[in-house]
């Protein structure tokens, strides 16, 4: 056999066995990631770079509704089928975290070149902790502020967005006494985040004892609840919900109100559906407080590694990718999501845009509402009985009584759980 051949052969048998071990190891290690709505569809884009850089890593996405997205999960749980790393809505940590199917990422935190919790808006990172345990990394956030018309402020003598509660009620006064038809705010009865966001703002939380008993009888939220009621009893807000208007942004545009409460989604929205001619009428701020600039709720979603994973290392280099300042830049350009760390928001498309600045502002005072599994029990709940105290059926005095009430209902089993583990 001449040289040639012999080093063909050789590199023949080579390939050959480098093939079979490739085969006995199953090749590349593949993870699954399961994503909701549209971001299950742009996750897909962001981490083809990551596979190139990664050769023996592949990614399975697989993309959930957000309706049925958390029955999946806890299914997913109790047959143990559950992913490797997932995208959780933060209210859905707690959940997760309780039933000890997500892994604590505190010793991965802060290596050289990844995770830096400094970089991250204090609320939102707070918002995956759990006794003292991180569960989560913010994949991207959204919080509550006030978009306006800043024309019909301007009008009512007014050259800038109110910052406290007393400034804001002068301000919807002084507008709907210019068009007694019209309302200084919209606060639909069928959501509650409006009224949780203006609850954050005081120093008392909405559960006591480690989250065992409902505090909506004292006196922080007392007041809160009186600050909204008379939005509605002074002819402020109309008494209506979000399906009672079929178009927000036609309502927005005609002045039926001139203060609106929501989130970064609606920049986009406001942008589209506003007319032409009403584009430079409307602004967005920082949410008043009690006293002066408030806080409002952190929100947004979370990447999780689950505990039934057999390659959370791997899972772990994922997060860490989609976690660096400049894919989360590309995520928000290309979702519009915002981005949970600082270093990200350096990005001219987010620093030129005017609307986009309060969010930055407001995402320094957001606040994670009660880290319980139980929470959004709660807060359908506080939805009811708001409604009920808005329409008459209760006064205040019943309202935070019947909602300690029915919290402390919901949280029964909570508590018998902390009890048997503070035994054991």
């Amino acid at each position: 056999m001449n040289l040639r051949r012999r080093h063909w052969v050789a590199g023949s048998a080579l390939a050959l066995l480098l093939a079979g071990c490739e085969r006995r190891s199953g090749g590349p290690v593949e993870l699954r990631l399961w994503a909701m709505g549209r971001e299950g569809e742009v996750v897909k884009e962001l981490l083809a770079d990551f596979e190139r850089a990664n050769p023996g890593i592949r990614i399975k996405v697989q993309q959930l509704p957000w309706l049925s997205a958390q029955e999946k999960l806890l299914t997913a749980f109790a047959g143990d089928v559950t992913p490797d790393l997932c995208q959780l809505g933060n209210t859905w940590i707690p959940q997760f975290a309780a039933l000890g199917a997500i892994e604590p990422l505190g010793d991965r935190i802060d290596r050289p070149d990844g995770v830096a919790s400094a970089d991250y808006f204090p609320g939102i990172w707070a918002s995956n902790q759990i006794d003292a345990q991180l569960f989560g990394v913010p994949w991207y956030v959204d919080t509550r502020l006030i978009y306006y018309r800043k024309d019909l402020l301007a009008d009512a003598g007014y050259a800038k967005a109110p910052v406290s509660w007393a400034e804001w009620t002068e301000a919807m006064r002084a507008v709907k006494q210019r068009s007694p038809q019209n309302y200084g705010v919209l606060l639909p009865l069928n959501e509650y985040e409006q009224l949780l966001s203006l609850a954050l703002q005081q120093e008392a939380p909405l559960l006591r004892d480690g989250g065992r008993f409902g505090d909506f009888r004292h006196a922080d939220f007392r007041a809160t609840l009186q600050f909204y009621l008379d939005l509605f009893m002074n002819g402020l807000a109309p008494r209506l919900s979000a399906t009672a208007i079929s178009n927000v942004w036609d309502e927005f545009a005609k002045g039926f109100f001139a203060f609106y409460i929501s989130g970064p989604w609606n920049i986009g929205e406001f942008k589209r559906r506003l007319p032409p001619e009403k584009q430079h009428t409307w602004m967005t701020a920082p949410l008043p407080g009690p006293r002066g600039p408030g806080a409002s709720v952190a929100g947004g979603a979370s990447l999780v590694v689950f505990k039934a994973s057999q390659h959370k290392e791997e899972a772990w280099k994922v997060v860490e990718y989609l976690s660096q300042p400049a894919v989360q830049r590309r995520f928000y350009q290309m979702t519009g999501n915002l981005p949970p760390r600082r270093s990200a928001w350096n990005d001219p498309a987010l620093q030129d845009d005017p609307y986009s600045a309060a969010f930055r502002e407001q995402l320094e005072r957001a606040k994670s509402p009660p880290k319980v599994p139980e929470w959004e029990r709660i807060g359908t709940e506080m939805r009811i009985v708001t409604e009920a105290l808005v329409a008459g059926r209760m006064t205040i005095e019943q309202a935070v009584t019947e909602l300690d009430a029915r919290t402390d209902r919901i949280l029964e089993k909570r508590r018998w759980m902390l009890d048997q583990r503070g035994r054991a």
